[in-house]
Parts: structure tokens; sequence; C-alpha cells
């Protein structure tokens, strides 16, 4: 890669977070009074993002599928911070499951609790989904799609992690259809790392799980479509795992 990416990536970072901050700024008097307000300056700062990054590094970005409407659980592939921007752009009424240390970073952290987000202690395995339960169920008057990332973090590709229990427990306890959702982002957005690729990033919607499968029935058919088509996207972008 030649220097000029380097430097084209680290201008399109920066200003990122610039963006994030002006557009705070600028939506805060609606969003604190508003959860609408909070979703629009959060959406305008991802299309700013996806805009930028087109301009700036030559990285394209594709939705494909149905992005759901109604009230469900979305269990999504995580690679990057693109994949968070791409499905929230794409659904109407997004709110994440969210490491509780996020509420803290500037901006972002008082956005996701305005827009619903649930905030989860990872440190303790059974009082974090214990908790999970309680605060989606306490928030389930407020219509939207739930986005959840099974295996808890981002995994870099040809990487493996397990998925978690969570993700099913929760979709037994809201009785909602889960709408799986595969990407290959990390390919040109790296979990860690300055450079971004030029390419074409992709997240896909599969077809919803509908309720009612036993939890391992469940997170096993999850697992299969997400990891099946996630290696797919990423051979349609030349990668090869080694």
């Amino acid at each position: 890669m030649t220097p000029i990416r380097w430097l084209l990536s680290l201008i399109f970072i920066v200003q990122m977070y610039l963006a994030m901050a002006v557009i705070a700024v600028v939506f805060a008097p609606w969003a604190l009074f508003s959860r609408q307000g909070a979703r629009v300056a959060c959406k305008t700062f991802c299309r700013w993002t996806l805009l930028s990054l087109r301009l700036l590094t030559g990285l394209r970005t594709e939705v494909r599928g149905t992005p759901p409407t109604g009230e469900c659980i979305i269990a999504a592939k995580h690679q990057s911070f693109l994949d968070i921007i791409l499905i929230f752009n794409a659904v109407p009424a997004g709110k994440f499951i969210m490491k509780r240390e996020l509420m803290f970073t500037p901006f972002l952290g008082q956005y996701a609790l305005k827009i619903g987000c649930v905030p989860v202690n990872r440190g303790k395995r059974g009082a974090a989904i214990a908790k999970m339960k309680s605060d989606v169920a306490a928030g389930a008057a407020e219509p939207g799609q739930l986005i959840i990332y099974p295996q808890g973090t981002r995994v870099a590709p040809g990487a493996t992690l397990p998925y978690k229990v969570g993700t099913g427990l929760l979709y037994e306890q809201l009785g909602q259809p889960c709408v799986p959702v595969a990407a290959n982002v990390g390919l040109f957005w790296p979990k860690r790392g300055i450079l971004r690729k030029p390419g074409l990033a992709v997240v896909e919607f599969l077809d919803p799980i509908a309720p009612g499968l036993k939890v391992q029935e469940f997170m096993a058919r999850l697992e299969a479509e997400v990891e099946t088509q996630s290696n797919r996207l990423m051979a349609e972008a030349g990668f090869r795992a080694p």
C-alpha cells in the first residue's frame, strides 16, 4: 500500500471523530428531549461516515437482503466499527446490546443511551445475562430492532470465537423473530489499525429465524447461517482463510 493510502486513512479517521463531536453538539438541543432527534443525529453521523469513507479511501459499502422494519432481534457478525454503522443506518429504530464501558465514551455513550441501547457488564457471565434480560424486558415497550453481536466482540476475518448463549436466551424471552446478519467488512476496515482498504464492504441481512425454537437449536442454526454466509462474502472479496 502506498503512503498516500495511509495518509488518507488517517485523515478519514480524524475527520470522522471530529464529525461525531460536531453532529453531537449541533443535534443536542433536539436529542436532549427526543429519542427521534437522537436517532436522526446518529443516522446523520453514519451517512457522513459512509460518504467520507468512499471519497477519501475508495471503500464502497453495500447492504444486501431486506433490513427489518418491525420489532425483532438482529444477530450480526461483528468485525469492525463499520458493521455497526451499516446495520444501524439500514434499520429504522436500531438499539444495541453493548459493553457498559462504552456508556462513558464522550458523545457516543450519551446518544447510545438516548436511542435505547442496553449496557451490559461482561465481567460476570451469569449476572450479565440476567441483567441483560431484565434491561431488555424493561425497555420492551419501546419498539425497535434490538441488535446483538453473538460472539460478544469484534472477530477478525479467519479467526474463530464461540457464539454466546445470551442471544439464544433473549430470543427465547422476547418471542420475536431473529434476523441473522453476515459481513465481510473486517477485510477493509480492520479491528485495529489505521489503514482503510479500497473495495466493497458488505453486510447482508439473511432470512429471519421464526420464534419458537429451542435455545440450542436456535444457536446452532444462527451460527451456521451467519458464519457460512460471512465466509462466502469474504471469499467473494478475495479472502482465503489460512
